[in-house]
Parts: structure tokens; C-alpha cells; sequence
């Protein structure tokens, strides 16, 4: 296994084993509407009453209306000026768009974190991609998200490329209800790790256009799983 010399920035990622960060409530709760949403449980056009919300999941209104604020980026929820907020999905057309700037910007993420992550970086990432497979064979999709969601994380921040680690971090926010509907899909646990050695692979190895292609690959077979699942709720 090749390793690319230390990089000029110093590494952002622990050295020790990293973990997935608890929910907080807001984010609980924007999962858990998310994927009424996603599933087809809360059609477009659904009003969200935030009484109604916080009553019916037992917390207050504060964490409803932060949720449907967050749900709002993700193109899941439209918020009308005195009038509520609405289920609204984005059509074909923008989820496809919102996938190609993913896969642009994950795919730059990936090269530079084989160009420039540190030997500590690489073992840390290393240790996601032992959690996810371990997940995979326990068949917990929650779990798998959130643990994919670190290691996708992982590679943003080896890149040590802070504005692009940014923007990619704030452009999957809002794919991130879509990404995760798609582990509902049969066999897309152990797809999904599949895919992600070809990365890790590239990314340990230092092979920058590797690392890209694998990634932009990734990105584009999430798009079709969702595609697929969604056709079929």
C-alpha cells in the first residue's frame, strides 16, 4: 500500500476510532418525518401543523419547527409566508441536478483526500468502513446511515480542503433524506459497502483519479437506487 507523504495542513480526523454522533431530538424528529415523507406516509401536499407534530411525537413545538426548517433545504417541505408549511417533493428534474453537484463535489472530496490525507486519517477511515461492513451482516439500515454518513464526513474532511468540505457537507443536507431512503432497498446495505471499498481502496492507495471516479460511481448508483425505490412505494 502506497501512502502519500504528510500534507502541509495538519489532520483534522482523531486518531482515535471514530463514532457516530448521538441524534438530538431536532434531528431524531427530522428523520422520522423525512421518511413519512420520502415513503409516501405524508403525501405532497400534506399540511405540518407543528401542534399536531409535537403532540403526536411528545416534544415541544421548538424542535417541530427547527425540523421543518431543516426539512425545508432538503426540498421536502415548502414554507409558505402565514400559511404553514406543506409536504412538497422536488420533481425529477432537481433531484437529478442536486445528485450531479453530489457526485461533482463528493468525487473532488475523494481525489484530494487520496492526494492529502494523513496516515492517522487513513486508519480512522479504515475503521468506518469495518464498522459499516459489520452492519451490513447485522441488516440495520439506521445504523448503516449513520455511520455512512461519518464516513462520507471522514473524507470531506481529508480532503484539507475546508470551503469545499463545507459546501459539500451543506449540499448533502439537502440530498440526505433521499440517500437514506435508498438503504430500504434489498441488497443495498451490502451494495453500498461494496462500493465504498473501490473508494477506500483508491483513497489508500493515493490514486487521486481512482478515488474520483469510485466516488462519482458511488454517487450515481445512490441516485438510481432511489430512483428504484421510489418507483416502487
Amino acid at each position: 500500500m502506497m501512502i502519500k507523504p504528510m500534507p502541509r495542513q495538519a489532520a483534522t480526523v482523531s486518531t482515535l476510532k471514530p463514532v457516530a454522533a448521538p441524534l438530538t431530538r431536532t434531528e431524531s424528529l427530522r428523520l422520522q418525518i423525512a421518511d413519512e415523507i420520502v415513503s409516501g406516509v405524508l403525501e405532497p401536499g400534506t399540511p405540518l401543523d407543528e401542534q399536531e407534530l409535537a403532540a403526536r411525537f411528545g416534544v415541544s413545538r421548538t424542535p417541530v419547527r427547527e425540523a421543518i426548517r431543516q426539512l425545508s433545504a432538503s426540498g421536502l417541505v415548502s414554507v409558505r409566508p402565514h400559511r404553514g408549511a406543506v409536504v412538497a417533493l422536488p420533481t425529477p428534474t432537481q433531484l437529478d441536478d442536486m445528485f450531479e453537484v453530489m457526485a461533482e463535489l463528493e468525487a473532488l472530496c475523494a481525489g484530494l483526500a487520496a492526494r492529502n490525507m494523513s496516515v492517522p486519517e487513513r486508519r480512522a477511515l479504515e475503521a468506518l468502513h469495518d464498522d459499516l461492513r459489520l452492519l451490513v451482516h447485522e441488516g440495520d439500515p439506521a445504523r448503516y446511515h449513520a455511520t455512512n454518513e461519518a464516513f462520507h464526513a471522514a473524507i470531506y474532511a481529508g480532503s484539507h480542503n475546508g470551503y469545499l468540505a463545507e459546501l459539500t457537507l451543506m449540499t448533502r443536507t439537502r440530498v440526505a433524506p433521499f440517500r437514506r431512503a435508498q438503504f430500504r432497498a434489498t441488497g443495498r446495505l451490502g451494495g453500498s459497502y461494496q462500493e465504498h471499498d473501490l473508494i477506500v481502496q483508491a483513497i489508500l492507495r493515493g490514486d487521486q483519479p481512482g478515488a474520483s471516479e469510485a466516488m462519482r460511481a458511488h454517487i450515481g448508483i445512490v441516485r438510481d437506487a432511489f430512483r428504484s425505490y421510489a418507483g416502487t412505494r
